[in-house]
C-alpha cells in the first residue's frame, strides 16, 4: 500500500485514496505498525483530498468521528467532515451531522436540519440516528412515535450484522440500540404510547448493560432501580 500511495504512475492515481485509508487505519489501531494518531490524521487528510467526492469517503467520515475523540478533539473539523462525507454520501456522517445540529455541537443548533438528516439517516438504515430520534420525540412526549420507532430499532438486535449491512461503526450501531431500548422500556414500564407490560420493561432495562453496552447517558444506576421496581435483583447491571 506504501508503494501505491507514493506512486506517480496514472495507472495508481486512483488507488491512492483507499491505500491511504487503509494505512491510517492501521497506524491508527497499531496493526503491524507502531500506533500513531497524528500519523493516522496525516494519511487519513491525504486520503479525504480536502472533501473530494471521488476521494476516500469512508477517510472524511472518520476524519469527522477522529475530531470528536477526546485525543483531538476539534468539533469544528468534527462538524466539517462530516458535512464533507454527508455530501458525498456518507451514511455514518449523515446521522453524526443530525446529532451535532441538535445539540449545537461545532455549529449553532438547528431542530429543523438536525430532524431532516436524522430522519433521512434513520430512512436509509442508520441505527443511531433512529435511536436518537427516539429520545428526541419521548423528550417532547411523542411516546407513541417513540415507541413506534424504539419498537422497530431494537428489532434486530445483532449488532455487527447491522454495523455491516449499513456500512457503520459497530459502537455507534450499539449505542443507537440501546437508546432505543432504554426508552423503549420506559414506554412500557410506564404504559406511555403503548399498552404497559412491566415485564417486557424488564427485560430491555436488563439488556442495556451486558448486551447493548449502554450509551455514556443512560443512567445505569436509574435502570437499576428501574429494574429491581419491577421485581428484578438487579444481577444483570453488576
Amino acid at each position: 500500500m506504501k508503494k501505491i500511495l507514493n506512486s506517480d504512475s496514472p495507472e495508481a492515481r486512483h488507488l491512492r485514496f483507499a491505500a491511504a485509508y487503509n494505512l491510517g487505519r492501521a497506524r491508527y489501531e497499531g496493526y503491524g505498525v507502531k500506533r500513531s494518531t497524528e500519523e493516522a490524521e496525516r494519511l487519513w487528510l491525504i486520503a479525504a483530498d480536502h472533501g473530494n467526492p471521488k476521494a476516500s469517503v469512508k477517510a472524511q467520515s472518520t476524519l469527522g468521528m477522529l475530531y470528536s475523540m477526546p485525543d483531538l478533539k476539534d468539533l469544528k473539523k468534527a462538524f466539517f467532515w462530516h458535512s464533507e462525507a454527508c455530501g458525498n454520501g456518507s451514511l455514518e456522517s449523515q446521522g453524526a451531522l443530525g446529532v451535532m445540529y441538535l445539540y449545537g455541537q461545532g455549529v449553532r443548533r438547528n431542530t429543523k436540519a438536525a430532524l431532516e438528516c436524522l430522519k433521512a439517516a434513520a430512512e436509509r438504515g442508520n441505527i443511531y440516528a433512529q435511536g436518537h430520534l427516539v429520545e428526541y420525540y419521548y423528550n417532547r412526549k411523542f411516546f407513541s412515535t417513540a415507541a413506534a420507532i424504539a419498537k422497530r430499532t431494537t428489532e434486530n438486535d445483532n449488532i455487527e450484522m447491522l454495523a455491516t449491512m449499513t456500512d457503520c461503526l459497530p459502537a455507534y450501531v450499539a449505542k443507537g440500540v440501546a437508546i432505543a431500548a432504554f426508552y423503549l422500556a420506559r414506554c412500557l414500564h410506564l404504559g406511555r404510547g403503548i399498552e404497559k407490560d412491566e415485564a417486557a420493561a424488564k427485560k430491555y432495562y436488563s439488556k442495556l448493560h451486558w448486551e447493548y453496552r449502554r450509551p455514556e447517558h443512560v443512567n445505569i444506576k436509574k435502570c437499576l432501580h428501574l429494574c429491581q421496581e419491577l421485581g428484578g435483583s438487579g444481577t444483570d447491571f453488576s
